[in-house]
């Protein structure tokens, strides 16, 4: 009797506990739904994707953002790595409901007996709730949560969603997140190419990313993908051969660095600040792919013309970086390749060669003929040594680089800076762009930050005000002594001069720009008035700020980018209409939906003047005929004047205007076909003169005749058709008159029908040998 109601007792007792637990389960359940998120959040994932920066032919030009990411779907995943991830994570991901009751058991089990806390127990659908939707703190509460959630999302969601997502979002170590991003980072391999050593190795890597890592542990990394094989092997993934072979295999896990197919270093910063300035902190996880305006190939002729003038400059002014000898190994294991230039040590010498080693150890040959420009080296010389033991021997450390003929050159880093910027002059879209020697030695970018003096490169602006006041190519001004009232001068008067300090009386426009005559330019910039050429100048694009009140502005003394010179010039490319540079074509999401378009305002040349109002087209600046004009004579300035170098180009489409400024500061060329601009410039960050001789025809032309030979490859000339209400006349080039066409020594001049000349000259003979042409030597004048 007793028995049985201490029996009933204790069943009373267990209901009652029962029931207790259940409640206080119930009330513990009701209470962690109201703060558990959403599981819904899980149908539009917004994975954390790096900024990726294109050419606009598809070449990767940079990536940003911290973590490392390739989203991938399912069905394009092998089914032997989804194989390797069930076995080494979770091999009844497709029979539990979302959560192991008897991997939770174990691990109660152990709690119990060890007061540990076991990893054991979590599925894969529990580790999707702990990557999306809850922290990363480890508490009974998190873990219920994690419970409660994975049942709830496995009710929401199919196996295969699931799948995708942890398989996209966990993280493999090195910064890679998901599978294909974890192929990539340790193999340089996408999951189609991978090994079953290497699929293995990395599905043992979601378990303790660090401590099974392959690059900081090989060793636990090795036994981990054995496991793996092992679990792969006795759920009959693999046979007992594939096992074997796989398991002897070593790691050959190496950490891959995305490498840019083209470097647009500067361009690609230009972008990500803009971005930046948009979208904030979210630009480098949102997955954006920005497809750029510039053009791969030109880009990368852009990057080698600035640094072969760069050197050419450098080595025209010696050898500066004396070697540097007995340096210790680490030192020079350490140096930096900078720019196109590579750390090296001498090994030995000869009479005729050089020969050193690089930092990998490959061992290279230095003729003497890439060494001799060092001649004027300033390092002791032994008395009957060769030529090349006057400058080198075995320990020196030097930089070298590699020519286009593939032979090795004695090279320093250069001590100049310079700029190179081109665009299309149709639409402003910047095809290359490069703003100095070396982005990751200097970040400054010259090419849009740099304010410079334009010098004679502005001189145009002056001419174009001139023609629209009534001046023509033949109009001549007086090359004499001017003296200028300015209180910035010792005595408040400036002297201008022309480049060679002589006067040559009478001239017209045309041989006065394609001479860059100082004089003529300041006199036409005192007759037309400050304001008008002013005018013009902020019609080009420039600022208020950037154009001085004074008689100096003649000779380009205000300031400008190369980005706004060429600008300026695309004016004169495509007929007369300013149009807006610009670098970003459009913005993608990461699902590949159009998030931007560029929507540039075009250059059109045929439309009438009721069309070039429309918002669509950019706004006409110059008339149809002053902009002929003007192009007949920045063609000149190639043909006969301070750019004759140009013409190895061999075509006759060429235009543009060389540029140096006072004590030789700056050095410029501004040139265009009509389907192509380009601004060249080369100077010191610290306004360091150049050097006598270093002009805009001398330093900074090279670099834009050497991008034009890939630019223009297969671009046939464009024709100058003279528009309605441009007329010829054949003149007499001492007057301006008109002439017999029977004379030997007439020229034909461009004018505008109203100003042709209607007079005749009374000369017919001894004159100059053709217009537009001295018997000076074209040079750059200076300001």
């Amino acid at each position: 009797m007793v028995c049985r109601k201490i029996l009933k007792g204790l069943i009373v007792l267990s209901i009652t506990a029962s029931a207790c637990v259940a409640i206080a389960g119930y009330l513990l359940y009701q209470r962690l739904s109201t703060e558990l998120p959403d599981i819904k959040a899980l149908h539009n994932v917004q994975y954390q994707i790096p900024l990726s920066i294109y050419s606009k032919d598809n070449f990767l030009i940079a990536q940003f953002g911290e973590k490392k990411r390739t989203p991938i779907s399912l069905n394009k995943v092998p089914q032997r790595v989804i194989n390797a991830f069930l076995a080494a994570e979770d091999e009844r991901f497709f029979e539990h409901p979302g959560i192991d009751y008897k991997g939770l058991l174990r691990a109660a089990i152990q709690l119990a007996l060890t007061g540990k806390k076991s990893q054991g127990g979590s599925t894969i659908t529990m580790q999707v709730t702990r990557n999306f939707l809850l922290s990363r703190e480890k508490t009974y509460i998190r873990k219920l949560k994690e419970i409660i959630l994975a049942l709830k999302i496995e009710n929401e969601y199919p196996k295969s969603k699931i799948l995708e997502l942890y398989l996209n979002q966990i993280y493999m170590g090195h910064r890679a997140y998901g599978i294909a991003a974890a192929a990539q980072t340790y193999y340089g391999k996408t999951l189609n190419e991978l090994t079953l050593a290497e699929y293995a190795m990395i599905a043992g890597l979601p378990k303790a990313p660090s401590a099974y890592n392959p690059i900081t542990n090989e060793a636990r990394a090795l036994q981990r993908r054995n496991y793996v094989l092992r679990r792969l092997l006795e759920l009959n993934h693999i046979t007992q051969q594939e096992f074997d072979n796989a398991a002897k295999q070593p790691s050959t896990a190496k950490l891959q660095y995305i490498s840019p197919d083209i470097s647009a270093p500067y361009l690609a910063e230009m972008v990500r600040q803009k971005l930046f300035d948009k979208y904030g902190e979210k630009v480098y996880t949102s997955g954006f792919k920005v497809y750029t305006t510039i053009d791969a190939s030109l880009q990368a002729s852009a990057d080698q013309a600035l640094r072969n003038t760069l050197h050419a400059y450098d080595e025209r002014h010696g050898y500066h970086s004396l070697p540097h000898a007995n340096i210790s190994t680490s030192s020079f294991r350490d140096a930096l390749i900078i720019g196109d230039t590579l750390p090296a040590c001498i090994i030995s010498t000869t009479n005729s060669t050089a020969t050193a080693k690089l930092q990998n150890n490959a061992i290279i040959e230095i003729p003497w003929e890439n060494i001799k420009w060092a001649q004027n080296s300033r390092k002791p010389i032994n008395a009957g040594t060769s030529p090349i033991k006057r400058f080198l021997e075995p320990g020196d450390i030097i930089r070298v680089r590699r020519l286009p003929n593939d032979s090795w050159a004695l090279t320093q880093i250069p001590t100049a800076e310079g700029a190179f910027v081109s665009i299309n002059p149709a639409n402003g879209a910047i095809l290359a762009l490069s703003g100095g020697f070396d982005f990751f030695r200097n970040k400054y970018n010259r090419a849009t930050q740099a304010k410079r003096q334009p010098g004679s490169g502005f001189k145009p602006i002056i001419y174009t005000t001139a023609l629209e006041e009534g001046y023509t190519p033949a109009s001549f001004i007086n090359d004499a002594p001017i003296i200028v009232d300015d209180s910035s001068q010792d005595n408040d008067q400036w002297r201008p001069e022309n480049y060679n300090r002589k006067f040559f009386g009478l001239t017209s426009l045309r041989t006065a720009l394609t001479q860059s005559r100082n004089i003529i330019s300041i006199r036409l910039l005192k007759t037309i008035g400050i304001e008008k050429a002013i005018s013009t100048a902020l019609r080009f694009g420039f600022t208020q700020e950037q154009l001085p009140r004074t008689l100096s502005l003649a000779l380009g003394s205000g300031y400008a980018s190369p980005l706004q010179m060429a600008r300026a010039y695309a004016a004169f490319a495509n007929g007369g209409f300013l149009i807006k540079p610009y670098f970003i074509e459009r913005i993608e999401s990461h699902e590949g939906k159009v998030i931007y378009q560029a929507k540039p305002k075009i250059a059109c040349s045929s439309c009438d003047s009721n069309q070039e109002l429309d918002k669509a087209y950019a706004p006409r600046i110059i008339s149809p005929r002053i902009n002929f004009l003007m192009n007949s004579l920045l063609r000149d300035v190639v043909q006969r004047g301070t750019a004759t170098r140009a013409k190895v180009l061999n075509r006759q489409d060429l235009a543009g205007k060389t540029g140096t400024t006072n004590d030789h500061r700056d050095a410029w060329f501004n040139g265009y076909t009509p389907s192509i601009v380009a601004t060249a410039w080369v100077g010191f960050d610290n306004y360091s003169p150049l050097g006598n001789r270093e002009t805009g025809g001398t330093t900074a032309l090279p670099m834009w005749i050497e991008f034009m030979q890939t630019a223009l490859k297969n671009t046939p000339e464009a024709p100058f058709d003279a528009p309605e209400g441009i007329v010829k006349a054949f003149i007499n080039p001492q007057t301006g008159l008109l002439v017999s066409e029977a004379s030997q020594n007439g020229v034909w001049e461009f004018f505008q029908a109203e100003q042709a000349p209607s007079k005749s000259s009374s000369l017919f003979d001894n004159f100059p040998a053709e217009y537009g042409e001295s018997n000076e030597k074209p040079i750059e004048i200076l300001f």
